[in-house]
């Protein structure tokens, strides 16, 4: 697990600068503490931070073949890579280390582009090609690792951050508009930006290339190499599926346990963490180190479940409760985050991530569980709307269209009818933070009027569409994956544990499990209101009933306590104030009586008023945020 930074001129006679190269590094040492690297060569530069993880003492990048033909920078982990490193070895490849760094290396010797469609793992890395003349760089299939970029008409500069590409230099501060739509309806930036403007994400599944031609052109170009495609198979068995499941989790989960340093697992007492805590036992000959946050408010506090996988597997257990003074942390996630970014998750993710780190370097979790196997609480919800409202879409916009407005914010069944005006097969795309008249009422009216019709919904909306899943469940599952899980669950793992130096690894998102998952019929994901039912029937017998049975609580934070106790002070000093930054943008006679109405219990709105508190803090470590005559927000 390290960071990743690098340049390219496409004129080959301007040379990469050296000091923008190292300050590019810098910028992420904590994404790889152990060790650095560099490899420049006229118009082209990598940089380098290892945590090591494997092969401690060869293990240094940037990395080439043989003959300092094709270089590496990679981070991440490719787990299949013993048996790919023998292949090599056999079609005449000279190894000099025993990384799996080195094995994508002669992979691309070999295989060219399609070296990607071999691995098996989390990664972003880049490759420079000398004899011709190309960069490739490539993203894990469903996003595990980042990779950031800024394509101008002169140069490619590329970082496992956004602070680190912006450190190169040159590149506008401009706000993508879009962006922070999505910000404010979703908690999180997604698809291919950021929140900045210049500043773009190479999707999950994507490789790119950058060819370079003479006169100091080239040809940008980018690839889907793997896909997400649902095709259930009703031929089998639920006994049979049940066993294929338990038996290519337990290989995922063996896979990634490989380490030359210290490992443990995150166990937060749901079913997914609790199953790979239960495989790791069968496949280690020591206890396994386990680590578990909990919080004093009895409902959002899974440490008793915890507790009794860790006793029953007899594992090095360790639990820590997180105190409302967790704002603290705010300016540092901030930074860590790069980006606005609204699950408050992050913060108790941040706790066990450096709880973890001061006994492991390595921790495997169980994300990725609710998304293939249909874990969340929205999908029997997002099920009955989609199966009971029979009524014509035109119909549903005429009359709940009308109904919605009249009903108080207070009042329950505000939202339920917001989705019921909605084309039923979008409504999914509609769920948000802040849904679309809220945003207008919150956003001042000249940033109201930049978004005109291009609004955060339309990208979902999308994406429904052009799924090729046959049934609702899947549409939605595959949606979440392309957005939530990447954006929101996947990028909160990665930055917090890597705030805190520790690598952790994904074995339910190992993209063979996923292939096995998209031939199971939704029936058997979700059947009637039992969520995750083929999953619960894989593993249930590793795990104790009450981890089984018990109500999904998710790692949430008790932000609705906070904000009305230890946090109330906090609030009214940042968010009620006429001359908060938030008003550049925002009506803050709305931001104040929404948190008066949260004071007043009216509503639970802890969560809207999160996207407050971290894009206000965002604003103060980023500067002032002010709306142009361009067509794009900027920060001064």
């Amino acid at each position: 697990m390290c960071g990743i930074s690098g340049i390219l001129h496409f004129d080959t006679h301007r040379n990469v600068d050296e000091t923008a190269l190292r300050e590019m590094t810098d910028s992420m040492v904590h994404r790889g503490p152990d060790d650095e690297g560099f490899y420049l060569n006229g118009n082209v530069g990598f940089g380098f931070r290892r945590l090591s993880i494997i092969d401690l003492h060869t293990g240094h990048q940037p990395m080439s073949n043989e003959d300092d033909t094709v270089w590496i920078a990679f981070n991440g982990e490719v787990y299949n890579f013993p048996e790919l490193r023998e292949r090599m070895i056999q079609r005449g490849h000279v190894f000099q280390t025993g990384t799996d760094t080195e094995t994508i290396v002669h992979l691309y010797e070999e295989y060219g582009n399609d070296c990607v469609k071999h691995l098996r793992g989390m990664f972003g890395f880049a490759i420079w090609d000398e004899r011709r003349k190309k960069l490739f760089c490539a993203r894990d299939h469903f996003g595990i690792k980042p990779f950031f970029y800024h394509h101008a008409n002169d140069r490619f500069v590329f970082g496992s951050e956004i602070k680190t590409v912006l450190a190169a230099g040159g590149i506008s501060n401009e706000i993508d508009v879009l962006a922070l739509d999505q910000y404010f309806a979703y908690k999180y930036v997604a698809d291919d930006r950021s929140i900045y403007s210049e500043v773009k994400k190479l999707k999950p599944a994507h490789w790119l290339e950058i060819q370079l031609e003479p006169g100091g052109r080239h040809v940008f170009k980018t690839e889907k190499y793997w896909n997400i495609e649902f095709k259930p198979d009703f031929s089998r068995s639920e006994t049979d599926w049940a066993e294929e499941v338990e038996n290519m989790l337990s290989e995922s989960v063996k896979m990634q346990m490989v380490s030359d340093v210290p490992l443990g697992a995150f166990l937060s007492g749901g079913i997914d963490s609790s199953a790979v805590v239960a495989l790791m036992s069968q496949h280690s000959s020591r206890p396994v180190k386990t680590f578990s946050i909990g919080f004093k408010e009895k409902q959002f506090n899974e440490l008793p479940y915890a507790r009794e996988v860790a006793q029953m597997y007899g594992t090095e257990h360790h639990e820590q409760i997180v105190e409302p003074d967790s704002i603290s942390l705010l300016p540092m996630l901030v930074r860590g985050y790069d980006e606005p970014f609204a699950d408050p998750s992050a913060i108790p993710t941040w706790h066990v991530s450096k709880f973890a780190r001061e006994h492991v370097t390595v921790a495997l979790s169980g994300d990725g569980g609710d998304e293939l196997f249909a874990g969340y609480n929205t999908y029997p919800k997002l099920n009955n709307l989609h199966r009971y409202n029979r009524l014509p879409n035109a119909f549903n916009r005429l009359i709940w269209g009308n109904i919605h407005p009249l009903i108080p914010n207070r009042l329950p069944g505000k939202g339920i009818s917001y989705y019921l005006s909605m084309d039923r097969e979008m409504v999914g795309a509609h769920m948000a933070l802040w849904m679309l008249p809220e945003r207008k009422k919150l956003y001042q009216p000249e940033l109201w009027n930049r978004l005109g019709d291009n609004i955060a919904e339309q990208y979902k909306e999308r994406l429904i569409r052009e799924s090729g899943a046959t049934d609702y469940l899947s549409k939605m599952q595959e949606l979440d994956m392309r957005t939530f899980m990447v954006d929101d669950v996947l990028t909160k793992v990665d930055r917090a544990s890597m705030l805190n130096s520790l690598e952790v690894r994904v074995p339910i998102l190992d993209h063979k499990l996923a292939e096995l998952s998209f031939r199971i019929p939704a029936n058997l994901k979700l059947k009637g209101m039992d969520k995750k039912y083929i999953l619960k029937k894989a593993i249930g017998k590793h795990l104790p009933p009450s981890v089984i049975s018990h109500r999904k609580q998710g790692f949430s934070v008790p932000l609705n306590h906070w904000f009305k106790d230890a946090l109330r002070d906090y609030l009214n000093d940042r968010l009620s104030s006429k001359n908060s930054l938030l008003s550049q943008y925002l009506q803050m006679d709305y931001v104040a009586k929404v948190v008066e109405d949260h004071h007043k219990g009216l509503r639970d709105l802890d969560a809207k008023i999160w996207s407050l508190v971290f894009m206000d803090a965002w604003l103060v470590e980023n500067g002032k945020l002010e709306i142009r005559n361009s067509s794009k927000l900027e920060v001064a």
